[in-house]
């Protein structure tokens, strides 16, 4: 019970929230690319991604000078349901699509420091969605 109240916990926030809809569709991103699309300071966008890294919901990697975000593997089968069940809420509400249109829109023109700089070969789950 205390893990969910952690999960839960983490997530009771705007900003937090925000931040886990943009790496669900990107598949992984760094702070400047969360900075910019939220309007966010790069030390807000870090101490919210610190909050759910020790909740369990993001994992970092870096990548050169880059730190890249990603929502974690689940620990468990309920970590994953809450996972899915969150994806589906946020797919519908306003302030998250409009957050993965700049994302996507961003992307699109070169200005997404993870996909024009570090990861310039892939193509995020974002683009892959519009594209069909």
């Amino acid at each position: 019970m205390k893990s969910f109240a952690i999960v839960f916990k983490a997530l009771s926030d705007i900003a937090r929230l925000r931040i886990i809809n943009l790496l669900f569709h990107s598949g992984e991103l760094c702070v400047c690319d969360i900075e910019v699309v939220m309007g966010f300071t790069q030390t807000k966008v870090s101490r919210h991604l610190a909050y759910l890294r020790k909740a369990g919901l993001v994992d970092d990697r870096k990548k050169g000078l880059w730190m890249l975000y990603s929502i974690a593997k689940p620990r468990n089968e309920e970590q994953q349901r809450v996972l899915d069940f969150l994806a589906d809420l946020l797919r519908s509400d306003v302030v998250a699509r409009r957050d993965a249109e700049r994302l996507a829109s961003r992307i699109r023109r070169g200005c997404c420091a993870t996909y024009s700089v570090v990861k310039p070969g892939s193509i995020p789950a974002i683009l892959e969605l519009n594209n069909n």
